[in-house]
């Protein structure tokens, strides 16, 4: 059974804190957290959720955190087409739809693709089925039967994803996303370096569609202040046009 004082020390240690920088985060004394830390102490559930916002605890482990404490859970965690989510779902639905003709996707914490706008849809076609049961976004990109041979400058797209992830482990450690960077991100000797954009603002992605090359660059969007895991975890990603050329092609019909 896992303590809530060591977990509590690990997450600490993950941020860097000292006991006595969360004390003062948290409006508490620094013995206390020792005590808690030590198990001399049995925090409250209010003290647990006190800290865990301190350490910025992602929601899925606060619920670990009260339940090593002796506490039920607190946030729950349905799937996107549960009916208490209508709402939420319906808003990412519009955003999705309020984003054609350009790409958009929703993806959850390890980057498994939950819905997309019909823009996407042109981007999958010759991709091989076994990938899209589930569609993982970061496999689609750089597996050899996904996208990663339409992609013109796929060093540069997998030194995105692979600084992307390493700040989501950085935040919170994940097995299954560690394994999916080892998989795909872990760098290798023979890998070609990423190029060195120092006069752009950001690095687009281009791929070659249609005898065409497409310049995309995109944003990320979340929900704010969820009570849920699902929304908690899930994230909205939308694609624009870098230049007017690849503007026209999703603008001008029968060319996207």
């Amino acid at each position: 059974m896992e303590r809530i004082g060591e977990l509590l020390r690990q997450w600490r240690r993950h941020r860097r804190l000292s006991q006595l920088d969360l004390a003062i985060a948290a409006d508490v004394s620094a013995r206390h957290v020792s005590l808690v830390e030590t198990g001399k102490s049995n925090p409250s559930a209010d003290m647990v959720l006190r800290l865990a916002d301190q350490l910025d605890v992602p929601l899925r482990d606060r619920n670990r955190l009260l339940l090593a404490a002796g506490f039920a859970p607190r946030y729950t965690e349905r799937p996107l087409d549960d009916g208490a989510l209508s709402a939420a779902r319906d808003a990412v639905a519009r955003v999705l739809r309020a984003h054609e003709p350009y790409p958009a996707l929703v993806f959850d914490r390890r980057w498994n693709i939950v819905m997309t706008n019909r823009a996407v849809d042109p981007f999958f076609a010759d991709v091989a089925p076994d990938l899209l049961r589930p569609p993982n976004l970061v496999r689609l990109g750089l597996d050899p039967r996904g996208l990663a041979p339409l992609v013109v400058n796929l060093a540069d797209v997998r030194a995105v994803f692979r600084a992307r992830i390493t700040r989501q482990l950085a935040a919170a450690p994940d097995p299954e996303l560690t394994a999916l960077y080892d998989e795909l991100l872990a760098p290798g000797a023979d890998e070609p370096p990423s190029r060195s954009i120092e006069s752009d603002v950001l690095i687009p992605m281009i791929i070659r569609m249609g005898g065409r090359e497409l310049r995309l660059f995109s944003t990320i969007t979340t929900f704010g202040t969820p009570l849920d895991i699902t929304l908690d975890e899930v994230a909205i990603e939308s694609y624009y046009p870098a230049d007017t050329e690849t503007a026209a092609y999703f603008t001008t019909p029968d060319t996207a």
